[in-house]
């Protein structure tokens, strides 16, 4: 198992999201690295290196407030067994979302995490390639 990026979340009004992905593309020296509209949600995602940019309405971003950050992981399936030994609590268990499977998370210090699979991981996001050993369970 393995945390192979953690993306710091950045919400804001859709209108605005084209000048924040063009500043950051601009301060980091990168393009984008993943881009879709999430329909279903109403909101557009935007991935500039380690930011997640969210897009979308007052009301449409309004249940992505509390979740700090996304961690990108290889093995959704093996966080999802070994979390809970760490008295982590899974509040959404595994769905599929556009761009692979994903889950929302309460450590066990109350930060709101989303664990997220992708189907095809962009070979960037192994910045941290950091092993979990769940025999070291913090539980």
């Amino acid at each position: 198992m393995r945390i192979r990026n953690v993306l710091v979340r950045r919400l804001l009004p859709l209108e605005a999201i084209d000048a924040a992905v063009a500043e950051y593309e601009a301060l980091f020296g990168e393009p984008v690295r993943l881009q879709f509209d999430y329909p279903e949600m109403e909101l557009r995602l935007v991935q500039v290196g380690q930011i997640l940019f969210i897009g979308g309405s007052d009301a449409a971003l309004a249940p992505f407030r509390a979740t700090a950050m996304t961690f990108m992981v290889d093995d959704l399936a093996a966080f999802a067994a070994y979390l809970p030994t760490t008295g982590a609590t899974i509040l959404d268990g595994i769905q599929r979302v556009p761009t692979g499977r994903n889950m929302l998370v309460r450590q066990r210090d109350g930060t709101l995490v989303e664990y997220v699979e992708h189907d095809s991981p962009h070979p960037a996001d192994a910045v941290l390639v950091h092993a979990v050993d769940p025999a070291r369970s913090a539980g």
